[in-house]
């Protein structure tokens, strides 16, 4: 359960933070379109979870938890499994570098070394 999660009540509050999908070079968004394949249901979930980070920030677990220097994680319960998605501040901006469906204990360290990636090209 989280202790702070966006609801419609706070539509009026203005945003902490500006939340971006990162860019490749060819122009894809790669958060974006994980989000795509998901059902429907998980993106809801995902989004409000965005959201309270955006609306919230700083905020702590069990919604966000720091992985790394300027590297953070939305931790993401939809039930049936669990979902992460990797994300950077810079300036008043979040930046949502990577997503994926947790399949382990650890944040596997092929997704750790993608966020990292995308993170130093900005």
């Amino acid at each position: 359960m989280h202790l702070f999660r966006y609801t419609s009540f706070m539509v009026d509050i203005a945003p902490i933070l500006n939340v971006h999908f990162f860019r490749t070079d060819a122009g894809n968004e790669p958060v974006r379109e994980w989000l795509t394949d998901l059902p429907r249901e998980h993106r809801r979930m995902i989004g409000t979870d965005i959201k309270t980070v955006q609306i919230g920030w700083p905020i702590g677990m069990p919604v966000v938890r720091k992985l790394d220097t300027g590297l953070w994680e939305v931790r993401i319960d939809l039930g049936d499994t669990i979902a992460r998605v990797l994300f950077t501040v810079v300036g008043s901006d979040m930046v949502l570098l990577h997503g994926f469906i947790k399949k382990s204990q650890k944040t596997p360290a092929t997704d750790m070394a993608t966020a990292k990636q995308r993170k130093a090209r900005l």
